[in-house]
């Protein structure tokens, strides 16, 4: 449980005010420095703090600094000097590790690792240099040897103890128990030993090579006790006279301090493969335990896949992966199959017509080149089960490469499509047989449009006379009729000219499908067009009570096209109208013109509207009613007579002059055709 802030400030106040004390009693008497100070304390009390805390608790920092050193035998001068490095040691550190952000410093990444180093560096070039304008400013000691002295010491004091107060990595111990007591009396044993001969400096670093196994092996903050145990013993040993470095001034003539800058560099070595080390394990640990779980994600995935084969395999060829998928879909276990080659998936045959599709040589190694990559993606590939059907997969190939770009291995994705491919060809054949039923069709009706036509001239030459010899005897040319006689006559008559008209529609439906309609061009009113079909339909309705209405514009509307087509045309529209309207109905023609509108060239448009209110046609009819030969449904039940042509006739002449026809009907209240054509004249 962390502490309240106000604790564990207070707690480290007491410990830097103990501890420097501790450091400069701990100095030889006789030396100028101040032993291993702990600055690295004083930079941990600024950091713990909260940042409104910080200018005051650096005051403190100096006032603890000043009284300690002073006490410890140092003049008052000097103390203020070194008091002050230290002073801005704290500050400088704090800005290097929080760069003004607040909370725990971190020390787990290698950026975090950079920082680190910076923030001690520039602590121990503080401290070198208040040194030597310290004791160039109050002649105590050299100058440069003190900066020497002091630089190492803060230095180590920084390294040492600032790792103990930011955020380590988070992970356990990577050794049993056992290892760890093995790694603690190693550490408490060899460290009393390597410290006894007094005049070998070097064995001190026998210890390294423990510290290093620590910090591989136990959590961070055990490892960095474990160091801090050992300086502790080493500082205590060399403080009482006792150890590799404490006999140094003497063996060498040297100055005293020579033993707290070796000491210092000692420390400096430990911390130095302690920390890093430390930070590349927790990060190993991190990276570790991502890669797992991203393997593990992977493997969830490729064992889920159970409708797709996920086969991966070696640079050689050899199967390393089989999965699930896999299995339900080929027959093979994956014991059967790892290690051994993916040729036993693919049949001989398979991989020549496979080549033979790609362009190829007919081997194995071939097809695999040029099957895989990005652009061959689903392609199709027959795969061998175990009880030998084979089957067409939609495929994958992907190479995998290291980050040298060697291959290390393939993997192969697919999915069995066999019912789909056959699905569709069978979806192509039918498709074919359709296209060959519709040209037979086509080729059929042809013949029948040329049948109709045929017999259609052959009939209109007899009709034609037969009417001729009919108005002979009903003017009297071959004798005086009796009233019955002239009646037959008449009905003889009138069916001859339905006859006629019936092929006269035919022969103009024989225009339309064998070359289209030809059309003259020529100026006219077409109010004059409309006026004429009006003309020619007006003895239909004058013996039925009807009321047809024309209404026609003043100006006149000029129009160039086939005159007496679209007279045709009117008349089909409004006999069509009279026909089917019983009496006392109402026939409304309409003509106008509208200006320019979208799909309608410049100059507008002509409107002809016929209204009608007859009996109508159903709205699931309207859509064939302009098919050749089509009578609706209501025209069926009340027997009215009609070829079916009329319509399918005047929508062909209205499109021939660019225009467009549109119903609107509704059963038994009427029904609106309304034609529109472009005034291009």
């Amino acid at each position: 449980m962390r502490l309240d802030p106000a604790v564990r400030v207070t707690g480290l106040l007491v410990a830097l005010v103990a501890s420097g004390f501790l450091a400069v009693h701990a100095a030889p008497d006789d030396g100028h420095v101040i032993g291993i100070w702990p600055v690295g304390v004083a930079s941990a009390l600024v950091l713990e703090a909260r940042r409104r805390w910080a200018p005051a608790l650096v005051g403190v920092v100096l006032a603890v600094a000043v009284v300690t050193i002073w006490f410890g035998g140092r003049p008052g001068e000097v103390a203020a000097g070194y008091a002050t490095g230290i002073a801005l040691e704290t500050v400088a550190v704090l800005a290097v590790l929080t760069r003004g952000r607040p909370g725990r410093p971190a020390l787990r990444t290698d950026a975090d690792l950079r920082r680190y180093f910076a923030a001690c560096a520039s602590a121990g070039s503080i401290a070198a240099v208040t040194g030597a304008i310290t004791s160039a400013l109050t002649g105590f000691g050299d100058p440069a040897a003190v900066a020497l002295s002091l630089g190492a010491a803060h230095l180590a004091s920084q390294l040492t103890l600032l790792p103990f107060f930011m955020g380590l990595p988070r992970h356990g111990s990577v050794g049993g128990g056992l290892e760890r007591v093995a790694q603690w009396t190693a550490i408490l044993v060899i460290t009393p030993l390597v410290f006894l001969p007094q005049d070998l400096p070097s064995m001190a670093f026998m210890v390294v090579p423990l510290l290093a196994w620590g910090a591989l092996r136990i959590r961070p903050l055990e490892a960095l006790a474990q160091m801090a145990a050992l300086l502790f013993f080493a500082i205590l040993m060399t403080t009482y006279g006792r150890g590799p470095f404490a006999a140094v001034p003497e063996v060498f003539d040297l100055s005293p301090d020579a033993r707290g800058l070796l000491l210092a560099a000692f420390a400096c070595t430990c911390a130095l493969i302690v920390v890093p080390l430390m930070i590349r394990v927790g990060q190993h640990i991190v990276t570790s335990r991502q890669a797992r779980s991203e393997r593990d994600k992977v493997q969830s995935i490729v064992d889920g896949a159970t409708g797709i084969a996920i086969i991966g395999a070696d640079a050689d060829g050899l199967i390393t992966l089989f999965n699930p998928g896999a299995e339900r879909l080929l027959g093979y276990a994956a014991d059967e199959v790892l290690g051994r080659s993916t040729r036993i998936l693919h049949s001989m045959r398979a991989v020549v017509e496979k080549a033979d599709e790609l362009g190829t040589a007919r081997d194995f190694s071939s097809v695999v080149r040029e099957v895989v990559g990005a652009e061959h993606a689903g392609t199709h590939m027959r795969f061998r089960r175990k009880d030998g059907v084979e089957r067409v997969h939609s495929m994958t190939l992907t190479r995998m490469v290291d980050e040298r770009g060697d291959v290390v291995g393939y993997v192969s994705t697919s999915e069995d499509v066999t019912d789909q491919v056959d699905a569709q060809q069978r979806l192509h054949d039918a498709l074919d047989a359709e296209r060959e039923a519709v040209d037979r069709l086509r080729e059929v009706d042809r013949a029948k449009d040329a049948f109709v036509s045929s017999v259609s001239h052959e009939l209109r030459t007899p009709i034609t006379s037969i009417l001729g010899y009919l108005e002979l005897l009903g003017d009297g040319s071959y004798g005086h009729l009796a009233p019955e006689q002239a009646r037959a006559l008449q009905r003889v008559s009138d069916n001859s000219d339905r006859l006629l008209g019936l092929i006269d529609e035919l022969l103009t439906l024989s225009r339309l499908s064998e070359d289209g309609l030809a059309l003259t061009s020529r100026a006219f009113d077409l109010r004059e067009v409309v006026q004429e079909g009006y003309d020619v339909v007006a003895p239909a309705w004058t013996h039925r009570r009807l009321d047809v209405t024309l209404d026609l514009p003043a100006e006149p509307v000029p129009f160039v096209g086939d005159r007496e087509m679209l007279e045709r045309a009117v008349v089909n529209l409004v006999g069509n109208a009279v026909k089917f309207t019983p009496e006392h109905g109402s026939v409304v023609i309409g003509l106008s013109t509208v200006g320019t509108g979208p799909g309608v060239p410049e100059g507008g448009e002509a409107r002809l509207d016929v209204r009608d209110t007859g009996m109508g046609i159903p709205q699931q009819e309207i859509q064939q009613l302009f098919s050749r030969f089509f009578r609706s449904s209501i025209a069926l039940e009340r027997a009215i007579p009609g070829s079916g042509l009329g319509l399918s006739i005047t929508r062909a002449i209205v499109e021939k002059h660019g225009g467009v026809i549109d119903v609107e009907s509704a059963v038994d209240r009427g029904t609106l055709f309304r034609v529109r054509m472009p005034l291009t004249g």
